[in-house]
């Protein structure tokens, strides 16, 4: 799933339910890091990492722990960039070499609407209006949890470029089906997101928008984004 968004540059590899985990060890460091953590964090948190292990060594990369850094960032090897998630009966890793891309984040949902409450604390008003006009057209998708999860693809591809926080506020995203097919057939298409905050530097130029995808299989969505190289 997660794989059809990105560019034949990243490395995808995901897993399903416990695929991954159950006969998957910790490496050094990582076993602190979920020390008091419940059962089923301790199931994702394994079995995300054996796929980002996957993934490395699909670069030619050695498999190595991956730790955490500032805000709970994955620190990645030397030389590679990349992004990870999971939800329920759902993990992924996307990896790619920094010389292909400066960034990129992912994120994957239980496609189901958003708790109540949720909506209103991460979307602007403009969002809302187009969310609106997304759900009268074509009600089978619950764009309002794919806007959540853009929300946090944006962040995770934003973080590595800057080290700052970026508040759900602090970018307008804009879904689209994939050119041509209309909003009622759509389970796949095109994310903009414009910043609306000073955006990072790549390469000495000043990224206004990140460009991504999204897409809906079966019961889960998911949603990334790439930042290119100038």
């Amino acid at each position: 799933m997660i794989e059809e968004l990105l560019p034949e540059s990243v490395v995808a590899v995901e897993a399903h339910g416990d695929d991954g985990s159950g006969h998957t060890a910790l490496y050094t460091g990582e076993e602190a890091l979920i020390a008091r953590a419940v059962p089923k964090r301790r199931r994702e948190f394994t079995a995300v990492r054996a796929c980002a292990r996957r993934a490395m060594a699909k670069l030619g990369v050695p498999p190595q722990a991956v730790l955490t850094g500032e805000r709970g960032a994955p620190r990645w090897p030397e030389g590679l960039t990349g992004s990870m998630t999971h939800c329920e009966d759902y993990c992924a890793a996307a990896l790619v070499r920094v010389t292909d891309l400066a960034s990129l984040g992912i994120d994957a949902e239980p496609h189901l609407e958003l708790p109540e409450g949720v909506l209103g604390a991460v979307a602007l008003p403009a969002e809302l209006e187009r969310l609106s006009r997304l759900a009268s057209a074509g009600p089978a998708v619950h764009w309002d949890r794919l806007l959540f999860s853009a929300k946090e693809s944006v962040y995770k591809a934003w973080f590595p470029l800057t080290g700052r926080w970026l508040d759900f506020s602090g970018a307008d995203i804009d879904i689209r089906p994939d050119p041509g097919v209309p909003v009622a057939e759509a389970r796949s298409g095109r994310l903009r997101a414009e910043l609306l905050v000073p955006g990072p530097l790549v390469g000495g130029v000043r990224v206004g928008a990140f460009e991504g995808r999204w897409t809906v299989q079966g019961g889960h969505l998911a949603t990334s984004f790439t930042v290119p190289h100038p």
